[in-house]
């Protein structure tokens, strides 16, 4: 067992921006965005809040740097020649990121200026994938943004809509208890489709980005 004497002469890690960000993102992760405090994430350091200047400017800085930090972590496109399935791999990655980190596509939206050098590399790969699969300048534009706030919208939306699969059912059918037939047929038949236990909610995502996918290609066929 260590002595206090040991302890004490433990060389400590110096404090750097890699890891005040490292240790910034750990605290949202785990106990949410709201948490992230200067004096709570010098606590989280082992340090005084006022030591954390000597490497961020303020929590403004904070915030734009995490949320690189996060897309950072997103896959890329392969730049193969193969634009849909490279789309689509790397939307499916930016997705399951923001999933692990439930706070990041809220403050994407929230704070739209913070983009650094990780979202700026994403953003011109996913442009240079579209624009090498022979998309004119045009129908980039639209692509990228449809694409982007597909995969940010939808994850706010799930992260919002906490519930567990083995749930739905449940909840749909005390939901359509309330819900006249007569009044709202399509409604009820949509809620009953949730009980019945065939939907997969796990693949919604998947499904919707195949719709825009399969709509950019028909449109890049017959342009």
């Amino acid at each position: 067992m260590a002595t206090q004497s040991d302890r004490s002469t433990e060389p400590r890690v110096p404090l750097s921006r890699e890891r005040v960000l490292g240790a910034a993102v750990d605290l949202a992760d785990s106990e949410g965005i709201e948490a992230l405090t200067m004096r709570r994430l010098g606590q989280a350091l082992g340090v005084e809040a006022m030591s954390l200047y000597n490497h961020v400017d303020n929590k403004d800085d904070i915030l734009d740097a995490i949320q690189d930090v996060v897309v950072s972590e997103y896959q890329l496109p392969t730049g193969d020649g193969e634009w849909k399935r490279s789309l689509r791999d790397a939307s499916v990655s930016a997705h399951e990121v923001l999933l692990r980190h439930p706070w990041a596509a809220g403050l994407q939206l929230s704070s739209p200026d913070g983009v650094g050098p990780a979202r700026l590399r994403y953003m011109d790969s996913i442009l240079g994938t579209l624009r090498k699969g022979g998309f004119s300048v045009v129908m980039t534009h639209h692509a990228f943004h449809v694409l982007d706030t597909y995969v940010v919208g939808w994850t706010v939306q799930e992260i919002a809509f906490p519930i567990e699969a083995e749930d739905l059912p449940q909840l749909a059918a005390d939901f359509v208890k309330n819900i006249p037939v007569d009044e709202y047929p399509y409604l009820v038949e949509h809620i009953k489709h949730h009980i019945d236990g065939t939907t997969d909610d796990e693949g919604e995502f998947e499904y919707g980005l195949d719709l825009i996918l399969d709509g950019l290609e028909q449109l890049h066929a017959t342009a």
